[in-house]
């Protein structure tokens, strides 16, 4: 599973290093929209970088955005974070208008980096870029 994440993104970085630490068995490997492999997974999905209010999660041929791709990555990781799988209860257009909203404005609630995210040289070989 390939997370698409925004490195500049204050938010963003959290949610990989968290990822990073949970991630026990190393299913995820990570790629930013700011590098080449990243900007390949949006076009093929038809996605743009400019304006961008999405997390991407590619397994495959299949893809999922919003929180269908949160929702996923907390499965793979295994128990406890497999409980939030009970949030699918939720209707997808109110989860999802929650996080575009987030999306939206992460920049000005959380912080943006000129510079993108440099993985720890132990996780370096889980990032495509």
């Amino acid at each position: 599973m390939i997370v698409v994440f925004d490195a500049q993104c204050l938010l963003c970085n959290g949610w990989v290093q968290f990822l990073l630490r949970h991630d026990k068995r190393r299913v995820l490997r990570f790629a930013s929209i700011q590098g080449a492999q990243g900007q390949a997974f949006l076009t093929r999905v038809g996605l743009k970088v400019e304006g961008l209010q999405t997390l991407l999660l590619v397994d495959g041929v299949r893809t999922w955005q919003h929180t269908a791709a949160i929702l996923r990555v907390l499965h793979a990781l295994g128990s406890p974070w497999r409980l939030a799988w009970m949030a699918w209860l939720i209707p997808a257009p109110l989860r999802d208008a929650l996080y575009r909203l987030v999306a939206r404005h992460r920049y000005q609630w959380f912080g943006r980096s000129e510079t993108c995210l440099m993985p720890p040289a132990d996780y370096a070989q889980r990032f495509l870029n």
